[in-house]
Formats: structure tokens, sequence, C-alpha cells
């Protein structure tokens, strides 16, 4: 199962993109039977909130999300026009701010950026569950 949303940028995009994830997350348990945990449903908001919060404060114009769902994980894929790609930062505890990619690293199974004809794709990869019987493998 996937969907696609185009996300204008404006006040309340963050918290849109989050109801967006929520119900995607509700279809797929309601009509495919794909059980959804908690923690699994918490991961998948944090990681939303972080991902299009960085494209719409790095990437001028419109962010566009994806979200797929399989048996044993969530994808969610964000775009944006700035064509350049995003590393986390080393860690330091005197930083205020800018640990979002570190955070999404940390509760992912994989998180892929990508460089695309026109800006750039971020692909983070959340389990469904701990005790997934699935072969994903964390990095």
């Amino acid at each position: 199962m996937r969907a696609g949303y185009a996300l204008n940028g404006g006040v309340g995009c963050i918290a849109d993109a989050r109801h967006h994830a929520v119900a995607f997350l509700d279809r797929a348990h309601a009509d495919h039977h794909v059980p959804v945990p908690a923690r699994a449903l918490d991961l998948t908001q944090l990681v939303v909130s972080e991902l299009v919060t960085n494209a719409l404060k790095y990437a001028p114009g419109p962010v566009l999300m994806e979200l797929r769902i399989t048996a044993c994980a969530v994808d969610v894929v964000v775009w944006d026009s700035d064509p350049v790609v995003p590393a986390a930062r080393p860690a330091d505890l005197d930083r205020i701010g800018q640990h979002g990619l570190e955070i999404v690293e940390a509760v992912t199974l994989d998180l892929v950026a990508e460089q695309e004809p026109v800006g750039k794709r971020i692909t983070a990869r959340i389990a469904l569950s701990d005790t997934s019987s699935c072969d994903t493998v964390r990095r």
C-alpha cells in the first residue's frame, strides 16, 4: 500500500503531514489488516515531523511525501527542491538544535538520501515490529 501527499509549506504543514501518516497507517490496519504497533505509529510520526521540518527549513518550494507499508516496515519518503544531500553532524552535547537527522538515523532501520534531477529524496524505513521475521537488517 502507498499514498502520496503534496505539502504546501504553509502554517500547519508539519501537523498535516503527521495526520496524513496516522490516517495512512490506520487505513493499512483497517483495510489490509497490517498490524501497526503504537511504537511504529509514534516513530512514523516522529520521522515525518523531522524530515518534513528539514525540507521546509532548507528548501524553497513544495514538499512531497510518500508513505509505503509492507508487512515488515513503513517507508517515509520526502522530496524537496534542494539538491544538497544532508548528513548527520557529529555528536555535540553543547549544540542546540540540528539533531533531527541524528534522531531519524537512531530510530530507523535504514535512511537513504539521494540526489534527484531536481532536488533530493530522503527515504527512512521504520520497522513495524521489534521482533520482525522479515529479512530487514539494521545497517
